[in-house]
């Protein structure tokens, strides 16, 4: 299974969010940080807010948060709202695909399990597993963090 831009793209902006020494930053910021397009990224931080794991604020002073603790973020939940297609083979395909032995064949259970196991394992962790390594990541992505 390859998650698509689109989930990837989620993930970092959820990281970088979460990085954020103020806990707020821009689109803008995440794009400078990764060296991606804003337009992709609008796309992803509207998908995020729909799906309920950040908050905007419009405005000059606005920007987006998250809508929930590291802790409490999924990354498992963050990967099922964010990919459109779970179809690893053409029978799993809405419609059943236009496969011929996909009457008799048990191919297609396979990948049912497969991809059960995998989401399994990404619904063991949460946002803040990926912040394990937090000092280095912030200065990876030039985020300066509050003075101690």
């Amino acid at each position: 299974m390859r998650v698509t831009l689109h989930t990837d793209y989620a993930l970092r902006m959820l990281a970088y969010i979460a990085l954020h020494p103020a806990g707020y930053c821009t689109v803008n910021d995440v794009a400078d940080a990764y060296n991606l397009s804003r337009h992709h990224l609008m796309k992803v931080a509207q998908r995020l807010r729909q799906s309920g794991f950040i908050e905007t604020t419009r405005g000059r002073a606005g920007g987006i948060r998250l809508a929930v603790t590291p802790d409490k973020l999924n990354i498992g939940a963050v990967v099922r709202a964010t990919e459109d297609d779970f179809a690893l083979v053409e029978c799993l395909q809405r419609g059943g695909g236009g496969c011929a032995i996909a009457r008799a064949c048990h191919m297609k259970d396979m990948f049912v399990e497969a991809l059960t196991a995998y989401l399994a394992v990404l619904d063991k962790y949460t946002l803040r597993h990926v912040m394990h390594n937090r000092a280095l990541l912030q200065r990876l992505l030039g985020i300066v963090s509050e003075p101690a």
